[in-house]
Parts: C-alpha cells; sequence; structure tokens
C-alpha cells in the first residue's frame, strides 16, 4: 500500500482579504480536483493564519501537480490575496476516520 500525503500551505491573510479567500477556495473547489486529491479543507486560526491541507493518495499525485505546467492551485489562492505562502509535507504515518454530526 502506498503512504497517503498531507500537504499544507499556509499563510497569515490581512483580515481585509479574509472573505476573498473564501470565495476563491469556494470557486477552486467547485471545479474538477487534481486526480489522486482525496480531500482538501480551507482552516482558519486565531491571528490571521489560514491553511489549505490537502490530502493526497500518494507522492506520486502531489508531484504530479506540483510539477504540471500550471502554477499549484493553493500556493496561487494565497497569492492572489497578497501573502506569500509555505508548503509543509507530512506523510501519513497513521489514521482513522469516524463518522462526523454536526449539530
Amino acid at each position: 500500500m502506498t503512504e497517503q500525503v498531507l500537504s499544507e500551505v499556509g499563510a497569515v491573510v490581512a483580515p481585509e482579504r479574509e472573505a476573498e479567500l473564501v470565495a476563491l477556495y469556494r470557486e477552486l473547489v467547485s471545479g474538477p480536483l487534481p486526480e489522486g486529491l482525496v480531500r482538501t479543507e480551507l482552516l482558519r486560526g486565531p491571528g490571521g493564519h489560514w491553511r489549505v491541507q490537502s490530502l493526497w493518495r500518494d507522492m506520486a499525485a502531489l508531484e504530479a501537480v506540483r510539477n504540471a505546467p500550471q502554477r499549484p492551485a493553493a500556493p496561487a489562492l494565497f497569492r492572489r490575496v497578497g501573502t506569500e505562502p509555505e508548503l509543509t509535507v507530512f506523510s501519513v504515518a497513521a489514521a482513522q476516520t469516524g463518522e462526523l454530526s454536526l449539530s
């Protein structure tokens, strides 16, 4: 079994650009998603910290997107709202899924 990887692209976003970031992300994920993308989320943290976390089938799927002629989507998203993102890639060492109950 190939090992899944999680990419995290994040930056601090100015408060006046946050709504634009959310709208751009929603637009991005409404279209076709890259081959091998399992899941993606836009996360907001304290102090204007934002992250796009994306779970990939394997490193080859992530590398295919990173090496494509067009710029990778998540870093480009942050650049469009005027900030320079940082990328971190994690190997998934263990995972568990469960039911999500939203009240």
